[in-house]
């Protein structure tokens, strides 16, 4: 019996695994920082008895109340995912799966490979529409990369859609896939109408350093980035510096930071209703974007998420209240659920790749309809 996350985004210590009935693991923690959650590791064993996989450091973990009610993920051709028998027990994690195959991977949550990124950005630098910038490298030396769709010009909205700044939360790039893909197909009529009106600047994957190391929530130097915007270092946060400063170069009308919860079932978006500029119009503005996802997505709800701020006591050092202050624009951060969507629940896969990818397409009309407002 095998067991390794020595691979793009792995991570697990083994500390026994001389009895599939008794295997005992440790997540490991993000580089520099006691952050840790995330997991992604390879069982090989033919032997195809029922396994039992104790993650004995759960409880000591980021988001303790994640674990309940969650379920890993398994794969055994790394494409597609399916839920496993899960567990959680208050100070362990227990996953237990009989192998139909020599070898299975398991996961937090579906991956997204920094290779499927790679694709990601240069397939869609083929489309007339679509450039793809490099606006500087990572700690580790990996680029910085901006998608710019449309034509730029001074009439035209300026929309920017930041994703996966935590890089365990991968459903937010499977999200920008989506979003991506229905952006560029020109049989779209939403996305050709839109890009009469906008342009869209698009950072599928702000933390591509922590996406490989295996990181929950931080950069190389274990730095969380959405507590940088306000003042963010090149020494420290050269990816928020560097999409900072694109960012008033261009101006910013409408802005979403895509993001993963792992304790709510739910999905949702967070106001900024506590930066000091938040007033009638962006309350508008917030309200008219959220009733029309309600009215075309079942996969959408406004009635559980976080606490709204206070008025004036916003966090501005997190992305979308700095946005949302420096250019007095709508700002949203987006919520995905880790486990399943309550309100949809699909009991094999639970909220997953692939309804993270048609969630983003249905931002498409969203912004359609609000992007004479913005």
């Amino acid at each position: 019996m095998q067991i390794t996350s020595n691979f793009d985004s792995g991570n697990i210590h083994v500390v026994q695994a001389s009895n599939p009935s008794n295997i005992q693991l440790e997540i490991k923690k993000d580089n520099q920082s006691e952050f840790f959650q995330w997991f992604h590791f390879k069982l090989h064993n033919t032997d195809r008895c029922e396994h039992i996989l104790h993650i004995i450091n759960a409880s000591q973990s980021a988001y303790v109340k994640g674990w309940e009610g969650y379920q890993a993920v398994a794969s055994y051709d790394r494409q597609e995912w399916f839920r496993v028998p899960t567990t959680y027990d208050g100070e362990q994690l227990t996953i237990t799966l009989t192998p139909e195959f020599d070898s299975v991977y398991f996961a937090y949550f579906c991956p997204y490979s920094y290779e499927r990124h790679q694709d990601l950005i240069h397939t869609a630098q083929l489309d007339i529409d679509c450039q793809l910038d490099v606006l500087g490298q990572t700690l580790d030396g990996r680029d910085m990369s901006l998608l710019v769709v449309g034509e730029p010009s001074d009439e035209k909205k300026k929309v920017w859609i930041t994703a996966r700044q935590h890089p365990g939360e991968t459903m937010a790039e499977w999200f920008m896939e989506g979003f991506i893909d229905r952006l560029l197909d020109e049989d779209d009529g939403v996305a050709r109408s839109l890009l009469n009106k906008a342009v869209f600047y698009l950072v599928p994957n702000m933390n591509p350093d922590g996406s490989v190391r295996g990181h929950l929530r931080t950069n190389a130097a274990g730095v969380n980035l959405n507590r940088e915007w306000q003042n963010p270092s090149l020494e420290n946060c050269p990816e928020v510096y560097l999409v900072r400063e694109r960012m008033l170069e261009t101006g910013v009308d409408l802005h979403l930071d895509i993001h993963g919860d792992e304790a709510l079932p739910f999905n949702f978006v967070s106001g900024s209703e506590g930066i000091p500029s938040y007033d009638e119009r962006l309350k508008n503005l917030e309200d008219k974007f959220k009733q029309i996802l309600l009215a075309i997505t079942p996969e959408f709800q406004d009635d559980i998420g976080y606490s709204k701020d206070a008025p004036g006591e916003a966090n501005l050092t997190v992305c979308s209240n700095w946005v949302g202050e420096q250019f007095k624009c709508l700002a949203y951060t987006v919520e995905m659920p880790f486990k399943d969507n309550e309100l949809l629940p699909d009991y094999s896969v639970g909220w997953s790749d692939e309804r993270s990818s048609l969630f983003g397409r249905d931002f498409l009309t969203a912004i359609h309809h609000v992007i004479s407002d913005v």
